[in-house]
């Protein structure tokens, strides 16, 4: 038998020395020229709003409304609800055939402060709705162009917009180089933590963007079940309770008579019990020493407005013990079309591994279901901590000097995030050391910023002329 030498091509495939494994990065180069990234020409026959209205169809109908009302209000709301379109899209353009573990929706929103099992603060990536495997190129195309799309809204200019693009897809470059020199195990160890935002902030920003992210850190500490349970409940009759929140939180006991309620409340009650099979034995252990108490519905985001969401009170200790779990339903990820189909089971299954896979550290509470509703339909359910210190930047408030940094932060992440899965080393080669890339994603973001204006003017236009109808989110 000939002895196996190196180190096996991540995730999966055949043995390959580290050399190798970079002259096919470097091969790739035929297939797919890295300054043929700034390529984007939108299909002949191309409706938005149609790819829109087939996502619409599988929602709760009451909801659509606020989800088109909310994508209406400017081009980077838009941004947010359009993965399906921008999936599509992105298939038809220049593709290395190298894979990883995609977020599948990485614009800038979805990168945040968390919290990690060790009490730690952490910047990740925090939304995997869509994640499956596929080409690493999309998930670092659709930060670009979100980052070009909300520095339009802040009236940044072109030197400015390119430059934050640039210093982006830079430091995805740098850091996807760096990863390819590490230990697999310190990769998947490598994080950034809150000392190290602090570090960049002191180094990079002025005086009101370190008070910004001093701020930002401080506020996330304070954003945890405790904080959710006073600002989302009241006692009502000697008992806690949901507030009712117009659009946002619907309380079950608002939802349906007495009688249907009872059925509602005992599946989520059931929802809860299974989901709690997925988790390890001594986190199901946890699990089991809290009760439910109350549940609500809640809409979420902008591109998931319409799914089923469920948000969950259970009380461990006593009254002043809570734990708020969210469940939301898990659809097919809009890369299925354009990849291929989950490997696993389930959907919630599908979001829960490639969370696991992506972020650096995970809530200890992340699990999934499959669930009968009370319409007799078959539905997937992932369901988390409803706030386990998160907190986020916005972008509507930075200056250019800070959407660069943050921009450089966010392409870091997304390299270790992408780096954990798929063959760093034929990443770091194809890329290499120059700004070939840096530079077509530049120009490809700026059209595809054009192209996403358009499609968010025909969604006005269709509320306009009553194809779909919104109401104010």
């Amino acid at each position: 038998m000939t002895p196996m030498h190196g180190t096996t091509a991540a995730g999966g495939g055949p043995w390959l020395s580290p050399e190798e494994r970079a002259a096919r990065g470097k091969g790739a180069r035929k297939r797919a020229p890295r300054s043929g990234h700034e390529e984007y020409a939108a299909p002949a026959r191309r409706d938005p709003v149609a790819v829109i209205e087939r996502q619409s169809a599988t929602r709760l109908a009451e909801l659509v409304p606020v989800r088109y009302g909310r994508m209406i209000e400017s081009p980077f709301r838009f941004f947010r609800g359009a993965a399906a379109i921008m999936a599509a899209d992105l298939a038809g353009t220049p593709d290395s055939g190298l894979r990883v573990q995609l977020c599948g929706d990485a614009h800038v929103l979805n990168f945040r402060l968390l919290g990690s099992p060790e009490r730690n603060l952490l910047f990740d990536l925090n939304d995997f709705d869509e994640t499956l495997p596929g080409p690493w190129e999309w998930d670092v195309k659709r930060l670009a162009a979100s980052l070009v799309i909300a520095a339009r809204e802040n009236g940044f200019d072109d030197a400015e917009r390119a430059r934050i693009v640039r210093c982006a897809v830079r430091s995805y470059r740098e850091w996807m180089r760096r990863f390819a020199t590490m230990r697999n195990l310190d990769v998947w160890y490598a994080r950034v933590d809150a000392d190290r935002l602090r570090t960049v902030a002191a180094e990079a920003l002025r005086a009101r963007g370190r008070r910004r992210v001093a701020d930002t850190l401080e506020k996330a500490r304070g954003r945890d079940s405790l904080q959710a349970f006073g600002r989302l409940t009241e006692v009502v009759r000697g008992e806690r309770r949901f507030i009712a929140v117009p659009y946002l939180i619907t309380p079950v006991a608002d939802l349906l008579p007495d009688r249907e309620r009872g059925v509602l409340e005992q599946e989520i009650r059931d929802l809860i019990d299974r989901y709690g099979r997925s988790l390890p034995p001594e986190r199901r252990h946890l699990l089991k020493q809290f009760t439910v108490v109350d549940m609500a519905r809640k809409v979420v985001g902008v591109g998931s407005v319409g799914t089923r969401c469920w948000i969950v009170l259970l009380t461990g200790r006593d009254g002043r013990d809570p734990l708020i779990l969210q469940a939301k339903e898990a659809g097919e990820s809009v890369l299925a079309a354009h990849v291929g189909a989950s490997e696993h089971a389930t959907q919630g299954e599908r979001v829960v591994a490639g969370q696991r896979l992506m972020q650096a550290a995970g809530d200890i509470f992340l699990g999934w279901t499959r669930e009968e509703g009370i319409d007799g339909c078959e539905r997937d359910f992932y369901l988390r901590q409803l706030r386990d210190w998160k907190a986020i930047a916005d972008p509507a408030d930075m200056v250019p000097r800070g959407m660069r940094v943050f921009g450089e932060l966010c392409g870091e992440t997304l390299a270790r995030a992408h780096a954990r899965s798929g063959d760093r080393i034929a990443i770091a080669a194809y890329l290499g050391g120059g700004d070939v890339f840096d530079r077509a994603l530049e120009r490809f973001a700026e059209r595809y910023a054009d192209r996403n204006e358009r499609d968010h003017q025909a969604l006005l236009e269709a509320v306009a002329d009553g194809r779909v109808a919104a109401v104010p989110a």
